[in-house]
This record gives structure tokens, C-alpha cells and sequence, in this order.
């Protein structure tokens, strides 16, 4: 590694590292090709294994991608005008202004990484077509890379449509939960509606230049297709643009995984592939099985009439996308409600609102900025059943971007709407606040994320406040120690909340 850093130098070994997947300080040819293909223009060659054998009389689907960039405006950087940010770092983002793919024609066949493992799943239960590999325990993966490894098995089909809105995409996210997850939302006797959410993120930037990671907080779609792969009859794919931020970005200014890192949010108005219409047969053939010509007497292509699919059990798409949101995070086996709805419920209901409130979040609730608060909360507590049985019980939960609690504060169309947002901004702190309320807004308990993790992360003599004191009903303090600020709150809220 001396030597190496002595022969390359920091920026040399940063790129060398990045091409280095093993670790060996050795490049393999396997591992050069990226750059191999960059210098002399050679696209790469997929590998037959993982491709399906073209079928020269089977179905094609057209599908077409649309895009519009991100919005710059957006982004917390562009406040100060971007100040102390190179020009450099942010060119793979600023020239990202169409897809790399407009249109692009597929073998119908390559969607069966789509179809369920097995016929008897009922509607609504997820399965995963890329299993996600980490978890808490396994860390991430590095930010130091630049070209995504070879796609296998059903990582292809997935990778080849994503390619069509940037060359670089990064099927597998660096984070947990990666990967992609679908459910059965519609059946009928010979075809399936599938919804799908998939994890997945690109890579602006290239040699000589640092990584940017570009990542949408979701892809999200449906494919209608036969039993047997061989038919398409819809297919939709895109990054949800209902909240005002849904992308986190990232992008390092060094050259070693320790490097500092900016990280910004910022607003993607659409990334979206869409299927032209059915698929369609490349050769067609008669009752005798003669070929027939593809276009009538005038030159026009033959125009095909499907039947109408009689669905005979399907459910909403609303329930399918909660399911599928279910699989990818435990902890929304409760329902997280948006900001005015849950204090809407908790009055209902009599009940206190749990909220989350955080800086940015792509992929609910994930705060990029700062690694590890809300990750680990998500992936520990959150998920842990009795936080999860409590929270039940006794809380409308809800989570919340602070830019659109601002927006919802300086609106004065609704007073207390206005004031709901404007008490829970005056107890946040950077990156994550939990807060405990009354139906009316008024805060009873909260703690910062960050201090959460440190307090459970000493020695339980070590911890000098009463208020969060260790249970030894639970071996984990991290869910012990939440689970007593929830029933710190509940006792708080006693007074408010007699009859």
C-alpha cells in the first residue's frame, strides 16, 4: 500500500483503488475493462450466460424514457450559490440533461425475472427478485467506485432498463435495503399485474474526477405480462414525484473512502419508462403457418387487436405499493401518516403523535448526511417488536421533511396547520429529531438522533440523565432506551389527556 501510494500518489491510488475490487493491489483484465473500454471506445460485450437465448419469433416490447433533470434550485447548496463547491464535482450532474436511451426494443422473454418464484402466492405477498445483501451488520458498500460490476441472473433485465436513463447504474444500492422486491397486485387465468419497487442508484462521475452518487429514493411500477413471459401488455417504471424532495446525492472530495463528503437533496421532476403498447410478434404467421408480411398493401405496419384481460382477483394499487414498502422496511408495519393527517387521526383517536422529523429522505426515513442515525433507528429500533407493539397501541406516527414543514409553516391559508409546523421546527436539530406531541401540536418529549445513539451506545452506569434510563427486560438499549422515551412521553401526556 506504501508503495503503491509512493508510485501513484493520492489521486492515482484513489482511481487505482476504485478499479481494485479484490483488494490485491493487482489489476486482472476483469478489472481494468472499465477503463479498457473508455479509452478505446468498445462497448462492452454482454455475457451469454445471463442472456436469454433470442427467440427469432418471439415478442418485442418498445419502450420509451423520459426525463427531465434534476432541479438545481432545489438543492440546500444552491442558497449560497453553490459557494466552495468545484465546478468540477458537479459536471456529471449538471450535463445529465437527457437519457441516455430515448427508445430501446427488448425480447418480451427478458421480463420473467418479473414473474413470481411460484403460482400459489396470494395477492400482496412480496417476494424478492434482487434479494438485498446487507444489513446493519454487514456495513456498506464503498463510495470509492466508479463502474458498476456485471450484472447476474435477474440483475440484467433490471440493469439494462435503468441504462437507458444513465450508462453507470448501480443496481444494487450502497445501503441497506437495496435490491428490488415485488407482489402479485392483479390475476386473471393467464396473466399477472406485478408491482415492483427497486433500490438503485448511478454514478455521475468518472476518472479523473471524484464519485458522485446520484439516489433516487425509489423506483416504483407495474409490468402486465402473460403466465409464461411470452406477452407484455403494459409496463411502467419511475422515481415517485409527489414529495418536494426525492433524490439524495453525495459525492467525495479526496481520494480515500475517509475523504470528506458533501451530501445535498434536491427535486427530480421525472425519470420514467413506459411501454409504446403490447409487445408485439417480429414474424407473424397464418392459420397454415405460412410467414405472413409485417405491413399491409399501403406499407403500414399490421395493427394487432388484443383481447380485454378479465381480472378475476386483484387489489389496489395503493395496498400492493404499502406491501412492497413493508418488505424493504420493517418498521412500516405501522402506518406513518403524512404531518396534518396523523394530528387529524390523533385527535380522532385520542392519541399522541409520534413523529420523525429529519433533514432529507429520499427512502423514508434515511438521512444521508449523516450515516448511521437514521439507518441504525430504522434498522434496530424501528423494526424491534416492542416499539412496534407500543407505537400500535398508543401513537399516530408520522415522518416529515424539514423543507416541507417550512413550506407548510409560512403558509397562512391554515393557522394551525401553520403552527403545527412551526412547533415542531423549534425543536429540531440536525439530522433527526423524534418528538412526541399532543393531538394540538404541543410538544411533550423529544430527542435528537444523534444523542439517542450516543447515550445507548455507553455504559448504562456511564449515562448520567434518569430520563432515558436502561430496562433489563431488553438486552438491546437501543430499544430499550426508546421504548422508555415513548413511555416518558405517554406519562407526560397523562394530564392533557384525561376525560
Amino acid at each position: 500500500q506504501e508503495l503503491a501510494l509512493k508510485s501513484l500518489g493520492n489521486e492515482g491510488l484513489f482511481l487505482f483503488s476504485s478499479l481494485d475490487t479484490n483488494k490485491d493491489l493487482y489489476l486482472s483484465p476483469e478489472e481494468f475493462k472499465p477503463i479498457a473500454e473508455k479509452l478505446t471506445g468498445v462497448a462492452p460485450v454482454s455475457e451469454p450466460e445471463e442472456e436469454e437465448t433470442p427467440d427469432p419469433e418471439g415478442e418485442t416490447l418498445t419502450i420509451v424514457a423520459k426525463f427531465q433533470p434534476l432541479v438545481m434550485e432545489t438543492m440546500t447548496k444552491s442558497k449560497d450559490g453553490f459557494l466552495g463547491i468545484s465546478h468540477v464535482a458537479l459536471s456529471g450532474l449538471r450535463n445529465w440533461t437527457a437519457p441516455a436511451a430515448p427508445m430501446s426494443v427488448l425480447l418480451a422473454r427478458q421480463f420473467k425475472a418479473f414473474l413470481p418464484p411460484k403460482n400459489d402466492l396470494d395477492l400482496g405477498d412480496p417476494w424478492w427478485i434482487i434479494p438485498s445483501e446487507l444489513n446493519i451488520f454487514t456495513g456498506y458498500l464503498s463510495n470509492n467506485r466508479f463502474y458498476p460490476p456485471p450484472p447476474k441472473g435477474k440483475e440484467v433485465i433490471i440493469h439494462k432498463l435503468l441504462s437507458m436513463f444513465h450508462p453507470r447504474p448501480f443496481v444494487r444500492t450502497r445501503f441497506a435495503p437495496q435490491g428490488a422486491v415485488a407482489c402479485v397486485q392483479a390475476s386473471s387465468s393467464f396473466y399477472y399485474t406485478i408491482a415492483f419497487r427497486i433500490h438503485a442508484e448511478f454514478q455521475l462521475n468518472e476518472p479523473p474526477n471524484f464519485p458522485f452518487w446520484f439516489s433516487p429514493g425509489q423506483f416504483t411500477g407495474y409490468i402486465v405480462l402473460s403466465k409464461d413471459s411470452s406477452h407484455i401488455r403494459d409496463f411502467r417504471l419511475f422515481v415517485p414525484n409527489n414529495r418536494s424532495l426525492n433524490v439524495d446525492m453525495e459525492w467525495l472530495y479526496g481520494a480515500s473512502e475517509s475523504s470528506n463528503m458533501e451530501v445535498d437533496i434536491g427535486y427530480l421532476p421525472q425519470m420514467e419508462l413506459e411501454s409504446t403498447g403490447p409487445s408485439v410478434p417480429t414474424v407473424i404467421h397464418d392459420e397454415n403457418g405460412n410467414v405472413l408480411d409485417s405491413r399491409d398493401p399501403s406499407g403500414e405496419p399490421i395493427q394487432f387487436v388484443f383481447e380485454e384481460i378479465t381480472w378475476q382477483q386483484q387489489i389496489p394499487w395503493q395496498e400492493a405499493a404499502r406491501r412492497l414498502e413493508v418488505a424493504m422496511y420493517p418498521f412500516k408495519k405501522i402506518s406513518y401518516l403524512p404531518f396534518t393527517e396523523a394530528f387529524e387521526r390523533a385527535q380522532a383517536e385520542k392519541k399522541l403523535v409520534h413523529s420523525i422529523l429529519l433533514w432529507a429522505a429520499a427512502k423514508p426515513p434515511v438521512p444521508l448526511p449523516v450515516p448511521g442515525s437514521g439507518r441504525t433507528l430504522r434498522e434496530t429500533v424501528l423494526e424491534s417488536s416492542p416499539i412496534l407493539a407500543l407505537l400500535n397501541e398508543s401513537f399516530i406516527s408520522s415522518w416529515s421533511l424539514v423543507k416541507e414543514l417550512e413550506e407548510l409553516q409560512s403558509n397562512r391559508e391554515n393557522e394551525f396547520y401553520s403552527k403545527l409546523a412551526k412547533l415542531h421546527l423549534e425543536k429540531y436539530n440536525f439530522p433527526v429529531e423524534m418528538i412526541i406531541c399532543l393531538p394540538n401540536g404541543t410538544v411533550i418529549h423529544h430527542i435528537n438522533a444523534n444523542y439517542f445513539l450516543d447515550i445507548t451506545s455507553m455504559k448504562p452506569e456511564d449515562v448520567e440523565s434518569s430520563i432515558f434510563s436502561f430496562s433489563s427486560n431488553f438486552e438491546d438499549p437501543s430499544t430499550a432506551t426508546y421504548l422508555q422515551f415513548l413511555k416518558e412521553g405517554l406519562q407526560r401526556a397523562k394530564p392533557y389527556l384525561q376525560p
